[in-house]
């Protein structure tokens, strides 16, 4: 190949939730950045959540743009407008949200009929993309969207199963074959590492589709989980590039607040609030987008906080009971005016944690969100809830050691449990601890901070992370050549 190669063309399939959308639309923008032609493809009402961000792109001169696919939520006993799993409120109609998203498949091969791109992009919940894409000698890239140490932890569950051969659903084992002694217990196992349930028939399907597909993208850098990054290729035998974090790439104030949808603050009122604390004095505390606790939890939570006298950011998803804000304690508001700053649905949560008064994370260690904070370089509290949660809890304790566990030890689904997993006295004692002046808690922000620097140099120009995306567009480069 010449000085002459054409652009690529690819194609980016997000999965229809907001913690796999967000980044990879960063990754398609991405892409666009680097000369190449990048096609969103999603369903209209999911479209508008980043509609502006991609015009603000093309504005630029980048060569990006979006085709909309139809969907009907109702043809799979979904509601009306049902068309992310944002919007899904009960363990049934996950599994219909899962199986209703293959009515995307004969749009998308339309798609791909039409424009023949050089490589598609693909959720590995879209697993049917890599057999779809293979109609038309099209390569496909998975995107998990999740640590490569997860993805090892899941795949040594699997493989020699150390959770049947424990006697109790509490007592610890410790998962075969991995670089570091890594200890979890039933109770903390994900659908996706246990075996006969409803996702297993989903699980096999996603593994027919890894080992048809091209490699996988990763948002992660390398430096973050080496020795994990080797396990994945050299004893997992996957190809993979490690291109992220991802969300670095939101530098302008606008893009950070507007990443994922539109706040439910005005970012310059959350950013004046910050500017009048002392730096690394505050709090931030999120359960993500699709986690939501019981009201009696959301209590417990909130005397926690005001009993630590922590200054906080609490971020409350409104789910379906927390109307007229009876999700609080009586008064709580009032008590902590100045104090805490409360908002509810959406945060503009990467402006939040670059701010210099923001000294650390109280997190359900879904990836993003992980990834956010090592970004900026702040330790953590870990509450994990669901999915691959506890998987990424391991690697933030027992590998990186920057965080603090809130104790809470029972994968649940996230539709607002009754039951309290975590009580006021060890939120408390948890926000103080990784608040304070202790030697262990100095000692993790000092590991936070190198990690920060760290995932910055990875995505600049010479960088691991910028390093593995050149290689990978050259790869694709010399593919497309070949297939002409």
């Amino acid at each position: 190949m010449g000085s002459d190669t054409q652009p690529l063309h690819i194609f980016f399939f997000p999965f229809m939730a907001q913690g796999h959308m967000i980044p990879l639309i960063d990754i398609a923008r991405l892409f666009a950045a680097r000369g190449n032609k990048s096609t969103i493809i999603t369903t209209p009402p999911n479209a508008l959540h980043f509609a502006d961000g991609v015009d603000r792109d093309k504005q630029l001169g980048l060569d990006i743009n979006v085709e909309t696919i139809p969907f009907s939520p109702v043809e799979a006993g979904l509601p009306e407008g049902c068309e992310s799993l944002n919007h899904v409120t009960s363990q049934d109609m996950v599994m219909k949200f899962f199986k209703a998203v293959g009515i995307l498949q004969q749009p998308l091969e339309h798609l791909l009929e039409e424009f023949r791109p050089d490589c598609i992009v693909a959720d590995i919940f879209f697993h049917w993309t890599t057999g779809a894409a293979s109609k038309y000698g099209i390569p496909t890239l998975l995107f998990y969207g999740t640590s490569n140490f997860s993805l090892c932890v899941r795949e040594n569950i699997i493989r020699y199963a150390p959770h049947e051969k424990v006697t109790s659903n509490s007592e610890v084992f410790v998962v075969p074959g991995l670089p570091d002694q890594i200890e979890m217990t039933k109770l903390q196992l994900s659908n996706f590492g246990k075996t006969d349930n409803k996702f297993t028939e989903i699980g096999e399907k996603i593994k027919e589709s890894e080992e048809k597909s091209f490699g996988f993208l990763v948002n992660s850098f390398y430096e973050l989980e080496a020795a994990y990054a080797k396990y994945f290729t050299n004893e997992m035998g996957r190809r993979a590039w490690h291109i992220g974090p991802v969300s670095l790439y939101n530098r302008n104030i606008i893009d950070k607040a507007q990443r994922g949808k539109k706040s439910s603050i005005n970012e310059h009122d959350c950013m004046s609030w910050l500017d009048s604390k002392k730096p690394n004095t505050v709090i931030y505390v999120s359960f993500g987008s699709v986690s939501s606790f019981g009201t009696a939890q959301l209590h417990e939570i909130a005397m926690g906080l005001e009993a630590s006298e922590v200054p906080f950011i609490w971020v409350v998803r409104m789910g379906k009971n927390k109307e007229n804000d009876q999700f609080l304690p009586e008064g709580f508001e009032e008590r902590i005016a100045g104090k805490g700053l409360i908002i509810k649905d959406w945060a503009p949560q990467v402006l939040i944690l670059d701010h210099p008064a923001v000294g650390g994370f109280m997190t359900h260690c879904g990836w993003n969100s992980i990834l956010e904070g090592v970004s900026a370089g702040i330790p953590l509290i870990t509450w994990p809830v669901f999915a691959e949660q506890f998987n990424n809890e391991k690697l933030v304790i027992q590998v990186l050691k920057i965080g603090i566990r809130s104790g809470n030890d029972v994968w649940n689904a996230w539709f607002e449990p009754e039951e309290v997993s975590v009580r006021k006295e060890r939120i408390e004692e948890v926000v103080t601890q990784l608040m304070g002046d202790g030697e262990e808690a100095e000692d993790m922000r000092k590991r936070a901070r190198e990690l920060g620097e760290m995932a910055k140099k990875a995505v600049e120009k010479g960088g691991s992370s910028y390093n593995d995306l050149t290689a990978l567009i050259e790869e694709l480069s010399l593919h497309s050549y070949q297939q002409t």
